[in-house]
């Protein structure tokens, strides 16, 4: 673990996230978060994107992929309802040789690395957390820990952002943490062209004609304003793919088909509703007639 000395007290350093997310499509959204976060002047100073969307649309996913494009260390923070203002900063723990260590939360790492710090689900934190962080996201750029009595200030490349699902705020954030993290991203979800493409990314061992069934549900619950979001959709299709795997059984094609087809609808239940299901009705009608 690494480790720095900042005003004589030893910071023990987390390590970056090294996760396998595969941004596909929309690079638009990618140029706008990397348009935050350049400085343009000696003057000025990178902004702090807020990603914005339903749950599973990727904005963990694109804004680790932003920070990657940049050739950073990324650094992921998942926040929660409970997390406290030392949980964003500084954590003292006890050694095992019972002294007091001090641990730099991943911000903080990525704060003194000059990598991308990524709150995700930001809007589950409580005021009270984000104050701790008010005096990074404007031109004073450090943070300070009370429990181990150091200010910590900001690497030149050290850059910022959070996700928010736009149905899961648990605290009403205040003007002044809003005003903070700007500008505003919003994800929707992807054309039907994309969206395949996301499913083959991630899908890479699921036929062709599994892909088809998936995106057609997704782009058939888009057009009805469900919720249901391509996160949705992989895991019914790993799901029902396990089902065949695991039934052990030796099929013909179209019985491995039709099987199939009852797992996805199966599947599509068991990890959504049964709404979810009913999209895929019709594929098991098709080969009940055949």
């Amino acid at each position: 673990m690494d480790k720095v000395i900042i005003d004589g007290t030893e910071l023990f350093l987390t390590q970056p996230d090294e996760v396998p997310m595969v941004w596909v499509g929309q690079n638009e959204l990618v140029t706008q978060v990397l348009a935050a976060w350049v400085v343009i002047g000696d003057d000025d100073l990178p902004l702090h994107p807020r990603l914005l969307g339903k749950p599973g649309v990727g904005k963990t996913t694109l804004a680790y992929h932003a920070g990657r494009s940049l050739k950073r260390p990324v650094y992921l923070f998942q926040a929660t309802m409970d997390t406290r203002p030392e949980d964003l900063i500084v954590t003292p723990v006890i050694s095992d040789q019972g002294k007091v260590k001090y641990i730099a939360s991943p911000i903080v790492s990525a704060m003194i690395k000059g990598g991308i710090a990524v709150i995700d689900e930001g809007n589950r934190m409580s005021e009270k957390s984000w104050a701790s962080l008010a005096p990074l996201m404007d031109s004073r750029r450090y943070v300070e820990s009370i429990v181990a009595g150091i200010k910590i200030q900001a690497h030149q490349d050290f850059r910022l952002c959070t996700t928010m699902n736009d149905d899961a705020s648990t605290f009403e954030l205040p003007e002044y943490i809003h005003s903070r993290l700007q500008p505003r991203i919003f994800i929707d979800f992807p054309e039907r062209e994309e969206e395949l493409l996301i499913l083959k990314a991630n899908l890479p061992f699921a036929d062709e004609e599994i892909l088809d069934y998936v995106v057609d549900f997704l782009q058939a619950a888009h057009e009805a304003n469900e919720r249901y979001s391509v996160r949705d959709g992989i895991n019914i299709a790993r799901y029902a793919l396990k089902r065949v795997v695991e039934s052990g059984e030796k099929m013909t094609s179209l019985v491995r088909k039709k099987r199939l087809a009852e797992y996805m609808k199966e599947s599509a239940s068991m990890i959504l509703d049964a709404v979810a299901a009913e999209y895929f009705q019709d594929i098991t009608e098709d080969y009940d007639d055949e």
